[in-house]
């Protein structure tokens, strides 16, 4: 299911239909400031262990992604000091990925390596989605080495090719191939473990 939605202006109809997906634990591919993205309320386990096993992702060995509303949300689930905080609001919202030590708010399947990565996209459609649901969405890139550029940014075409996967795409426009840049603020120094999109102002 291809659902059209205008970044500009949202339309709140077709945000309430997506956000009442995900609360029934759906899975949807979404636009972000970098990729398009398959995400779901990253509160609901069963959901995330759906989109992992689509993945192929193993949750104890790679980092797990949430994209959060706003700054104000960010200590619900990660935990963050002055410094980190400071650097997050001089670069979100943006195309960054910073690794943060997760809480225990999120689920276990979060914990088996005790850090979450933390998002808020310059993308309109995906932070009203996260406003509307009320709770963090779980993003992982639809792109992997052996795709066609055309089925990572062409919503009709990734429509085609994963559609039978989720159960919504979101026709946000063209996406990009960029993907975000990686922080890791779990250390003592604060590194940079993969230039994406974003160039951090530090």
């Amino acid at each position: 299911m291809l659902i059209k939605i205008y970044e500009e202006n949202p339309n709140k109809k077709e945000i309430e239909r997506i956000t009442n997906i995900l609360r029934d634990g759906g899975v949807i591919i979404y636009p972000t400031d970098t990729v398009y993205a398959v995400g779901c309320d990253a509160l609901n386990v069963r959901a995330v262990e759906k989109i992992c096993r689509m993945k192929g992702i193993n949750p104890q060995r790679s980092n797990l992604s949430i994209i959060c509303p706003s700054l104000s949300n960010i200590s619900e689930y990660a935990k963050i000091n002055n410094q980190v905080f400071k650097l997050m609001k001089r670069n979100f919202p943006g195309p960054f990925t910073f690794i943060l030590n997760a809480t225990n708010n999120l689920p276990k399947i979060y914990k088996n390596r005790k850090e979450v990565g933390i998002r808020i996209p310059c993308n309109r459609i995906i932070i009203a989605l996260t406003e509307a649901l009320g709770n963090p969405i779980l993003t992982a890139s639809v792109r992997s080495k052996d795709d066609l550029l055309e089925y990572c940014t062409d919503p009709e075409l990734i429509e085609e090719e994963y559609g039978n996967l989720v159960d919504a795409v979101i026709d946000g426009g063209y996406g990009g191939l960029e993907p975000s840049t990686v922080v890791n603020c779990t250390g003592e120094e604060i590194e940079i473990v993969r230039q994406g999109k974003g160039e951090l102002i530090e």
